[in-house]
């Protein structure tokens, strides 16, 4: 999938020379079906992906590799008015949010 989207791989070093993944616990904030999560999930201790639309999280879940099934968790939900603990994640992504 992510080659199709970004066959160059321009997108993911790019989001990988500003991001180092590695080790932290990440919220992403409009995650839609994942096509951006699977290009960094693997580097991450653990991945809270969310967003309000139910249909692509659901693709999202559905698409989700086995291997990251452990530490990447994709839940229905508006970033204004989910209840986040303070200080519990390490690095916040937006991708088509705003």
């Amino acid at each position: 999938m992510v080659g199709r989207l970004d066959p160059e791989g321009a997108e993911t070093d790019v989001i990988h020379d500003l991001i180092d993944f590695v080790g932290q616990d990440v919220l992403e904030i409009g995650c839609g079906d994942g096509r951006l999560t699977w290009r960094y999930a693997d580097d991450a201790s653990s991945v809270l992906a969310i967003d309000p639309d139910d249909s692509a999280v659901a693709t999202a879940r559905e698409q989700t590799p086995d291997a990251l099934k452990g530490k990447l968790t994709f839940r229905v939900a508006d970033i204004t008015k989910i209840d986040l603990a303070q200080e519990t994640y390490g690095v916040a992504v937006f991708a088509w949010s705003i």
